[in-house]
């Protein structure tokens, strides 16, 4: 797609996309399942040729760091995962039609609500991929179709991926154009696709693409910018448990959103509790951004404490950093989750149920967890089997967006005759 033909190209996969994606409205959920049943076939029945293209954009990346070019990788273990996944959601249970909430009113007539599909939505992601099949297949079991525009970096992976999902659309007799992907590494197609005519648009990647989608979109975001997630290790808590959630939390895996980026720990513990954890983070080489006061608790064992700054409260690290800091009560922790924290996911680590119960109504986040990991913010691991991607907004959706987040409601009306007096 060269730059003179971007626009009038761009026009007509949008027009096609959303002819398609009324037909996907209206598909039924065997047909949309059979599309993601042939896509796993597909995905395991063509490994060769998927890591031939793929090979093509780690020779073009050969200059990036080891951590950027490893999430351009469609290994066999990639593949097998996404075909897998794929199967996972066909089994899941089909939102589009389901009725709720149906309710009988003096006048006779029944109102309730029905999940209807979004219609049609874009999606830019940088580096992995494997979005582009997570992508599709959320879009094609939830009735929707989606504009895709991947990373320059992983052009040719992209390109036989979504080859592979519009033969599946096709072998299931649905549109290959719900699926399309903007076949071009013309940063104006960003541009171009913050004024499509599309229902939503959902970034994937760094802040700063995420910043510059908000800024420029004329349509609906799905969108999270940082992922500056809190452990508050409470009075009351059991701290071997709270080192166990507080260690996974951090250092299970340190580029992921929903790490944990800040610890908040009662004064009445830290005392024991810090140094236990700054000698398990010695061997792991984590550095500790600390308070005054929480600086020498953490210095009596490790050399890898440094005083913190007030910038360091809200920063999200993505690396073995953290930030720590000593608060008197349950009031201050929640009031310093809610000013410095990104709305993401935060962690209370306690076993008084009343200071968990506050936390959870109190705290300002998409996800808010007692005793457990940040890390299990995640589509997967709360049983959405996928996700699309994460939302700290308020609307439409909140937290990991799996099918229900793709899908909208309209009141519907039943009734028997009756007329409005």
């Amino acid at each position: 797609m060269d730059t003179d033909g971007l626009l009038p190209a761009l026009s007509a996969l949008n027009r096609a996309a959303r002819e398609a994606s009324r037909r996907m409205a209206r598909a039924s959920t065997a047909a949309r399942n059979a599309a993601l049943h042939a896509l796993a076939r597909r995905l395991r029945a063509a490994p060769e040729a998927l890591q031939a293209a793929n090979a093509q954009d780690l020779a073009a990346a050969a200059h990036l760091d080891a951590p950027l070019r490893a999430r351009l990788v469609l290994d066999a273990a990639t593949l097998a995962t996404l075909a897998e996944g794929c199967e996972q959601i066909a089994a899941l249970l089909d939102p589009v039609g389901a009725m709720t909430n149906l309710q009988r009113r003096p006048s006779g007539i029944q109102v309730g609500q029905m999940r209807v599909p979004l219609g049609l939505f874009g999606m830019v992601f940088e580096s992995r991929p494997n979005v582009s099949i997570e992508a599709a297949s959320l879009a094609i079991k939830s009735g929707n179709a989606c504009i895709l525009r991947g990373g320059s970096e992983a052009l040719h992976s992209n390109r036989a991926l979504i080859q592979l999902v519009q033969e599946a659309l096709r072998e299931a007799q649905l549109p290959e154009a719900a699926v399309q992907l903007i076949d071009t590494p013309d940063r104006a197609a960003v541009g171009w696709l913050c004024r499509a005519d599309i229902d939503l648009l959902i970034p994937r990647g760094g802040k700063g693409l995420i910043e510059r989608v908000s800024a420029e979109a004329t349509v609906p975001v799905l969108k999270h910018l940082d992922g500056n997630c809190h452990c508050y290790v409470d009075a009351h808590a059991d701290l071997a448990q709270a080192l166990t959630v507080v260690d996974n939390a951090k250092t299970q895996k340190v580029s992921p959103c929903n790490a944990t980026e800040s610890l908040l720990v009662h004064r009445a513990v830290a005392a024991e509790f810090l140094p236990r954890l700054a000698a398990l983070w010695a061997a792991k080489g984590v550095t500790f951004h600390a308070c005054p006061d929480s600086l020498p608790l953490l210095q009596r064992v490790t050399t890898a404490a440094v005083p913190a700054t007030e910038a360091d409260w809200g920063t999200e690290y993505l690396s073995l950093d953290i930030s720590v800091k000593l608060v008197d009560d349950l009031d201050a922790a929640i009031a310093h989750i809610n000013q410095h924290g990104s709305h993401h996911t935060d962690a209370i680590l306690t076993t008084h149920h009343p200071s968990a119960m506050r936390f959870l109504r109190e705290v300002d986040s998409a996800s808010v967890m007692v005793n457990a990991s940040t890390r299990f913010a995640d589509g997967f691991e709360y049983g959405l089997g996928a996700e699309i991607g994460i939302s700290t907004d308020k609307l439409h959706a909140r937290g990991p967006v799996g099918l229900e987040g793709l899908t909208t409601y309209k009141w519907v009306v039943l009734g028997e005759g009756q007329v409005r007096t």
